[in-house]
Parts: structure tokens; C-alpha cells; sequence
């Protein structure tokens, strides 16, 4: 099978041809359709995680997977909820299942757990096994694994970010809740700040106009434009669009110093922000307006299981639109340097066909 194989960080894929492994027991073999193309596979590849988790190489990247079951391994009983050929998506973390995370269904956030294409095996291969206990089977004839496979991390983060936001109490009717940065998950949170978002008005913030044009494609009431402008000219923009000049509940998909920052100054009093982007490494934010306005902020970490099988169920109803660009195989090192620098509308998805 071919495979795009790290082996020092700062180095291209060494794209190959190895053995298709064998399933273990209790895993399923899944022949992979598609594998979503995160910024993350770039910063692993760059060393953004070298310092906080040890990898041994080759690592073979590719956390976003969906396929199809191609055989079943030991142990697996065919009555257990997949069997050959079916499609699926693959819930990527995977729990020590005995922590306090683990027992509240959370083992993207276990500490020590592992993460499908940060090891051995990952969507960047062809042929991936994986625990049965993690497969989602996915029912419907108008959808494809390049469509399935960004959703178990794209389009599952920032559900999971909108959920908290709504718990917090700052959606509904006369409220305003902003994402920044429309890439692989902006594309998919503004439509979840749609749909969960009990009547808020949706303004998205991008430094593009072809992402701001996704944003108003997939249900953005408002676009904002924010490259080379102070936060006291997008606050002019927010006021002249919405009639308030701040906002209620953002969810930050950049992670970057200066968005967090332009987030917390349009902040409104009681706001709260999700952070669910990654691109920076500290945030700095000052401490008078965060205590005397009552602001919340929130770290939001991938998805759990449940969050997937309630985004599998969106896509199944047909609720969910999908930005996608194939990738070849050949071509997945320019698509990841493509990925560094935010060149990429949507979510890139490596395929084999």
C-alpha cells in the first residue's frame, strides 16, 4: 500500500510503498477513502509538538479518516455493529478508558491516551486498523468518505466549542456570535453557530474574501474582513452591520495572539470565548476588563464520542455542507506547505482513487 511517512520533523513525507498491516484483535482494518488535511498534520511535520509528547518514526500522519471496513480482526463479532464493507468514520482518540475523563466520555482529552495519526498508523496510508470500539458506521447514499473524514475533526471541534457557548448562556434571539478564522473548521462553525445557535446573528471574520464567501455560503448573516484593520475600525463594521458594536459569544478557530486578542476587545459584558484554534503558543489578556466585565473563556479540545455521533446524525439528515478540496497522493507535501501558510479553502482531503 502507499503511505506518506515522517521521519524527523522539518523533513517532507517520504511517500512509500510498505505492507498493508494486519488487524489486531479487537480492530477493524479500514481501506481509507479519504483522510482530512489539518493544519495540525502540518505543525506536527514542523515540530509545534515536539517538545510536548515523544514520537517514535516513522510516524505516518492523517488524525481525520473514513472509509470502509475491509476485514475484521480477532475477536470482532460481525453482530458488534460494522462488518465488511460498510462505511465509516473513525472517532480518533483513544482513551486509557480508566481515567475521570475516560468514565465521562471525554478520551480526546485523556492524558494518556493516544491519537489515531500520531503513531504508527494514520490516514496517510491506505490501508489503517483501528479499534472497532472506534468506528462509526454511516448510513446514506449521498455521502462520500473525502466528505466523512474532515467531520471527525473539522467538523467535530467546533461543534463541540458552539455546545459550550450554549451552555454558558450566551446564545439566542438579540445576541451576537462571531467565528474567526473561516478554514477547515471556521467553514463548518459557522454552521453550527446556525444551528445551535437559537437565533443569534452569525458575523464571520476572515482575512479573505473567498473564505468570507464559504462563511455567507454555509449561513453567515454578516461578513467581516479584518486583514490590516485595527479593532476600532471592525468594531465601526460590526456596529454598521449589526447595530451593536460588540458581541455576545465567539469561538476562535485561529488560536493566533492576535485574533484571541481582537476577540476579548469586542467582547461584550458576560461574553464568553471559545478557543479551539491552534496556530500560536500563548495568549495574553488583560486581567481588569476580564474580572470586572464577567468574561468566561473556554479551551475546547476536539470532540467526544457522543459529539460525533451527533454530528454523524447532521450529516445523515443532509444539515451539513462540505468545503472540500481532493488531494492526490503524490501531491500531499505542497498541499501540507499549502496548509502552513492558510493557502487552502475549506478542508483539504487526501485520496487514493
Amino acid at each position: 500500500m502507499r503511505a506518506a511517512r515522517m521521519y524527523g520533523y522539518k523533513q517532507p513525507l517520504r511517500l512509500e510503498d510498505i505492507p498493508v498491516p494486519e488487524p489486531g484483535p479487537g480492530e477493524v482494518l479500514i481501506k481509507v477513502g479519504g483522510a482530512g488535511m489539518c493544519r495540525t498534520d502540518y505543525q506536527l511535520v514542523d515540530g509545534y509538538f515536539a517538545h510536548a509528547k515523544g514520537f517514535e518514526f516513522p510516524l505516518t500522519p492523517g488524525h481525520e479518516i473514513a472509509g470502509w471496513v475491509d476485514r475484521l480482526g480477532k475477536g470482532v463479532s460481525r453482530d458488534g455493529g460494522v462488518v465488511e464493507g460498510d462505511l465509516v468514520v473513525v472517532d480518533g482518540a483513544w482513551g486509557d478508558e480508566t481515567c475521570r475523563q475516560c468514565r465521562h466520555g471525554n478520551q480526546q482529552i485523556c492524558a494518556h491516551g493516544q491519537w489515531a495519526g500520531f503513531g504508527l498508523h494514520g490516514g496517510y496510508e491506505e490501508f489503517v486498523p483501528v479499534p472497532a470500539k472506534h468506528v462509526v458506521p454511516v448510513r446514506g447514499s449521498n455521502v462520500t468518505p473525502d466528505m466523512l473524514a474532515p467531520l471527525t475533526d473539522a467538523g467535530l471541534t467546533p461543534y463541540r466549542g458552539l455546545k459550550k457557548l450554549g451552555r454558558a448562556g450566551v446564545l439566542g434571539a438579540g445576541r451576537t456570535v462571531a467565528v474567526f478564522g473561516v478554514g477547515g473548521l471556521g467553514s463548518y462553525a459557522v454552521q453550527y453557530a446556525k444551528l445551535l445557535g437559537a437565533g443569534a446573528t452569525v458575523v464571520a471574520f476572515a482575512r479573505t474574501d473567498d473564505k468570507l464567501a464559504v462563511a455567507r455560503h454555509n449561513g453567515a448573516d454578516h461578513t467581516i474582513n479584518t486583514r490590516g484593520k485595527s479593532t476600532d475600525v471592525v468594531r465601526e463594521e460590526l456596529a454598521g452591520l449589526t447595530g451593536r458594536n460588540e458581541i455576545d459569544a465567539i469561538i476562535d478557530c485561529v488560536g493566533a495572539a492576535e485574533t484571541i486578542q481582537m476577540a476579548f476587545e469586542l467582547l461584550a459584558t458576560e461574553g464568553a470565548v471559545v478557543s479551539v484554534g491552534l496556530v500560536g503558543t500563548k495568549i495574553e489578556i488583560p486581567l481588569f476588563p476580564f474580572v470586572a466585565r464577567e468574561f468566561s473563556y473556554y479551551g475546547s479540545f476536539w470532540g467526544s464520542s457522543s459529539d460525533l455521533l451527533e454530528v454523524v446524525d447532521l450529516v445523515q439528515q443532509g444539515k451539513i455542507k462540505h468545503t472540500i478540496e481532493r488531494v492526490r497522493f503524490d501531491d500531499v507535501n505542497a498541499a501540507l506547505a499549502r496548509l502552513g501558510v492558510g493557502d487552502v479553502i475549506g478542508r483539504a482531503v487526501l485520496v487514493y482513487d
